[in-house]
């Protein structure tokens, strides 16, 4: 098997492996669009994978604290080595647990937490018990992504996801049940003419009179990169993009 090629950003480096999730559009623009007000001061990412998003979060923010949790052993030593070898290492750190592990043994409060979850609910599964995880919702339920949000959301906090846009009202449901709303979302299309495929969502728990919604195209109908996806990851892609 053919060894991954690093991930080359303007100011860090993702190195991958075959075993973990690769770098995709999906982290890409989650870290890139998600709203970090000048006031956090503390991130956490659910399912740190290579480490992607929060790195670009350390790199567009000011927060004291960026701690990453990831349950899979390679992607966690991933993160590790990715945080460690970026220029902001002393204030990312990644802990090896589940997420619902961590969220009853932590007490600290997050202003933001963000996650690229895995999102499929059934389906014809690998052989491959580390691919599972990243795929499917068995290990960490949208049910469980938002009982622990609420335990670790500061007062004014925010939590953060892509999701596929069939499974935006399942998520949602979850989150009204358990006293997040709807703060903001982003309804993202692969070309102008093509459907919503992902929706990035934001979710607070204070309730929101009045839900912002915006569109975002990933791509030109010839198929190169829109103006708005290079405006928004022109400081992080190389100037080829």
């Amino acid at each position: 098997m053919k060894p991954v090629l690093p991930f080359r950003c303007q100011q860090f480096t993702v190195h991958q492996k075959n075993t973990v999730m690769k770098v995709g559009t999906d982290g890409l623009l989650l870290g890139a669009l998600a709203s970090v007000p000048n006031s956090t001061n503390s991130i956490l990412e659910i399912g740190s994978g290579t480490g992607l998003i929060s790195l670009m979060l350390a790199q567009r923010s000011r927060a004291d604290q960026i701690d990453a949790v990831e349950i899979q052993e390679d992607a966690y030593e991933l993160s590790v080595t990715n945080f460690e070898n970026s220029p902001w290492g002393d204030r990312l750190f990644c802990y090896h647990a589940s997420f619902q592990e961590f969220a009853v043994e932590i007490d600290d409060e997050y202003d933001l937490i963000i996650s690229n979850p895995p999102f499929f609910t059934s389906g014809l599964k690998s052989t491959s018990n580390q691919r599972n995880t990243e795929r499917f919702t068995d290990t960490l339920p949208f049910e469980a992504i938002c009982t622990g949000a609420v335990k670790l959301l500061s007062d004014r906090g925010t939590l953060c996801l892509i999701l596929p846009y069939d499974q935006f009202k399942i998520f949602s449901r979850n989150a009204n049940s358990q006293g997040l709303h709807l703060q903001k979302s982003i309804l993202i299309q692969g070309q102008p003419t093509g459907i919503t495929n992902r929706i990035i969502c934001s979710y607070t728990l204070q309730p929101e009179s009045d839900p912002i919604q915006d569109n975002f195209v990933v791509r030109n109908e010839d198929g190169t990169y829109s103006n708005e996806y290079k405006e928004i990851t022109k400081a992080f892609h190389l100037p080829s993009l």
